[in-house]
């Protein structure tokens, strides 16, 4: 099955990515990893007329840190977000995501900004991304916007993207002392398999009470885009975890999702798997926030002594 005919342009600047993307508009598609892009073109999804390569742009594949604010670069390979300490010590549920997304060669070439800007709503990022209160930045010839994940994305394979913008970075706070989050797929397969369903969670402690100063549920594969549980979060918010909270926050997840039957599974077994993924995936963030309260305690100790 061949390519449709289109013209390739490879900018040297995301200036001048921009101006071009301004330029074709709706006539123009980027690329980066082009493991969504090119299989649908060769499908017959879609045809565009351009193709924006965004390969020679070294600043969007690039991690920085601009106080507590983690910038992650558009174009960064999946492979590089699940091999890195640094993310999976901060950002738990997305080292983990990462790490199962596709086969090592898919993870090798998809990026962080292309699992986002395809909008599936299977897709494995995103869930993980939502718990974990992150952000994008999109940027035209004429500026940029920085817009809430949760306002992203509008249905399958839509966003709030306007056709002359490109999606440069992800951008995701430094999570509070005593936080952790988790992420937990249900696949047919262990491997290689497009979520059933799946569910993030975050969470974090306050060290005097115990209580729980924030939490979040995210879930994909069970509405027309990965969605935040609102209903679990606000049953969570200001309690202390017990086993009957965590069962209660997981109903509540269950009920806000939206899922549909295909040949993968009921949306009655959807609805019952995000209640079971949603309590175990609680728990885990729980159990996370509570080692990394007790390995700050150790280093004060250490610090002290």
């Amino acid at each position: 099955m061949r390519l449709p005919r289109f013209e390739y342009h490879e900018p040297a600047t995301l200036e001048e990515a921009c101006r071009i993307m301004g330029e074709l508009r709706e006539d123009a598609r980027p690329i980066a990893g082009g493991t969504d892009l090119l299989v649908n073109m060769k499908k017959g999804r879609i045809a565009p007329s351009n193709v924006v390569s965004l390969g020679k742009l070294e600043d969007l594949k690039n991690v920085s840190w601009t106080g507590d604010l983690c910038r992650i670069g558009a174009c960064r390979k999946v492979s590089r977000l699940s091999d890195s300490a640094e993310i999976a010590s901060l950002f738990s549920a997305l080292s983990t995501a990462a790490g199962l997304l596709g086969s090592p060669l898919i993870r090798n070439l998809a990026t962080i900004g292309g699992n986002l800007v395809t909008a599936r709503p299977a897709a494995d990022l995103p869930p993980a991304l939502l718990a974990c209160g992150a952000s994008v930045v999109l940027r035209s010839a004429s500026g940029e916007r920085l817009v809430p994940l949760e306002e992203f994305f509008l249905g399958p394979g839509l966003t709030v993207m306007k056709p002359d913008e490109v999606l440069t970075e992800v951008q995701i706070r430094r999570p509070p002392a005593g936080s952790g989050s988790s992420y937990i797929k249900l696949g047919t397969r262990r491997a290689l398999e497009i979520s059933i369903v799946s569910v993030a969670a975050f969470a974090a402690l306050d060290e005097k009470n115990g209580t729980l100063r924030t939490a979040r549920v995210a879930m994909g594969a069970v509405a027309p885009m990965a969605v935040v549980a609102a209903s679990a979060g606000k049953l969570l918010v200001g309690e202390k975890p017990t086993d009957e909270l965590f069962r209660a926050a997981a109903q509540a997840a269950a009920a806000d999702s939206l899922p549909i039957d295909d040949f993968r599974g009921s949306a009655s077994y959807r609805r019952d798997m995000v209640a079971v993924l949603t309590e175990r995936a609680l728990k885990e963030a729980v159990e996370g926030a509570r080692k990394a309260i007790t390995e700050c305690h150790c280093e004060r100790s250490e610090a002290i002594s």
